[in-house]
């Protein structure tokens, strides 16, 4: 399966996919490609023929999408897949043109928990939503635009012995260009990249991102590195499962044939998961709650018939997972080795940092049969943190029984992560049998 179709087009999609922004954009250009149907939040999903087949809705850097069957009602359950589209880095802070001795540089943020050295002498670019005193936003990306220069070995003699020290608002100012920075303009440069001026910019969410592309590498393209595969590897698997499940549904309408679904299979994509997941557009926010209410009230269910439909629901949230690391053994739990092309994780935490429970195990453990591939466990070392996805807080804000799944990788937050080739098609298999299992 090394370099196969699935793994060039997860490369393809994480290229077009500098931003949670660009990533929604690509989604909702795939999904419309396919049939789906976008509703607006503003508008009224009054009758069942208006959320009928296939539908999304858009939130910021966030999207929902659904396939509905014929036969749904108030009362049909739900099968939801979450993942998350942002991953973690910098942002561009207001008043963002400075500059020393010089050198033009820009003023960014950390963003999430990067490992910062990863970052370091890469070439960059800017990638995210300008917001205009009109009202329209437009998405703009650079291309390689930025760096952040490591000091070099002859000054900084102990590096390599004593450990790197970064400090981030010191140390992670990234240049842009040489001379006077009172005659340069970050926001300026964005803004003639969508045709305007940056006089018209009145706000904008720009995020950094590698520009290094996807590749395959190592002893017969075994392995797989990119930027951002936390989390669009799990974002890309849940869309093609999605696609896939639609596209049997649609031909079997064709052919006049029957494809069961005894349940809505859902597609969320969340922002701002690297964050904490509160915001409008997170995990931690109402928009899942209350696309699934519109669902059955269009369907013409009551609160009672939502809340028996939730009883009857399942959610699988996906995000990266840590694979064993072999220069590393002690960091890991000693029973439990995933390892990268050993099959999807099944992320298990005795406190709740992740939702799986023993019905999700086995829930799980079937979906991966009907897919016919394998999975493995994750346990962290009880002396160290465990991490934590938006799998708790969906099923602390929806009651739904939730699973934590994922992808064995490397290099986790890294600015470039690694997995197995292999993995991203079976963990997107997994997912296809989760959303529409066999009975």
């Amino acid at each position: 399966m090394t370099d196969s179709p699935h793994l060039r087009d997860l490369a393809r999609f994480i290229q077009a996919s500098p931003s949670s922004f660009h990533a929604v954009a690509e989604i909702a250009r795939r999904l419309a490609e396919a049939g789906f149907t976008q509703q607006g939040e503003s508008a009224e999903w009054a009758t069942p023929t208006d959320t009928a087949g296939k539908c999304f809705v858009v939130r910021d850097g966030a999207i929902i999408a659904w396939v509905q069957p014929v036969a749904s009602t108030g009362l049909t359950p739900f099968r939801i897949v979450g993942s998350h589209t942002d991953s973690p880095g910098f942002k561009l802070k207001p008043k963002p043109t400075i500059g020393t001795r010089g050198w033009i540089q820009a003023g960014v943020e950390v963003y999430g928990g990067p490992l910062l050295n990863s970052w370091l002498d890469r070439e960059l670019e800017f990638a995210g939503r300008l917001a205009f005193a009109d009202g329209s936003t437009e998405l703009v990306r650079t291309g390689p635009f930025l760096r952040f220069p490591q000091l070099a070995v002859h000054l900084d003699r102990g590096v390599n012995t004593e450990g790197l020290t970064l400090n981030p608002q010191t140390h992670m100012n990234p240049v842009i260009g040489v001379g006077n920075p009172s005659e340069a303009d970050v926001v300026d440069h964005l803004a003639q990249l969508a045709g305007r001026s940056g006089a018209d910019v009145a706000g904008y969410d720009i995020s950094v991102a590698d520009t290094a592309a996807p590749s395959t590498f190592g002893l017969g393209g075994q392995l797989f590195a990119a930027g951002r595969l936390d989390n669009l590897a799990s974002v890309h698997s849940s869309l093609v499962a999605l696609l896939t499940v639609a596209a049997r549904a649609d031909a079997a309408e064709v052919e006049g044939t029957d494809v069961v679904l005894d349940s809505i299979p859902v597609l969320a994509a969340f922002d701002h998961e690297e964050v904490g997941s509160a915001s409008r557009s997170g995990a931690g926010g109402p928009f899942l709650a209350d696309v699934l209410a519109r669902i059955g009230i269009a369907l013409g269910g009551t609160e009672t018939d939502r809340l028996r439909a939730f009883a009857d629901s399942w959610c699988l949230s996906s995000d990266v997972g840590h694979s064993i690391h072999p220069n590393y053994p002690e960091r890991h739990d000693p029973t439990n080795h995933p390892i990268v092309g050993g099959g999807p994780l099944l992320k298990i935490n005795a406190n709740q940092r992740y939702a799986t429970d023993g019905p999700g195990a086995a829930e799980f453990a079937r979906a991966c049969a009907q897919a016919g591939v394998a999975y493995q466990e994750f346990v962290s070392n009880n002396s160290m943190p465990c991490g934590s996805t938006i799998g708790p807080i969906t099923a602390t804000r929806l009651g739904i029984r939730t699973i934590d799944v994922g992808m064995p990788v490397l290099s986790m937050h890294s600015a470039r992560e690694m997995c197995s080739a292999d993995d991203p098609a079976a963990l997107t298999a997994a997912i296809g049998a989760f959303l529409a299992p066999t009975r």
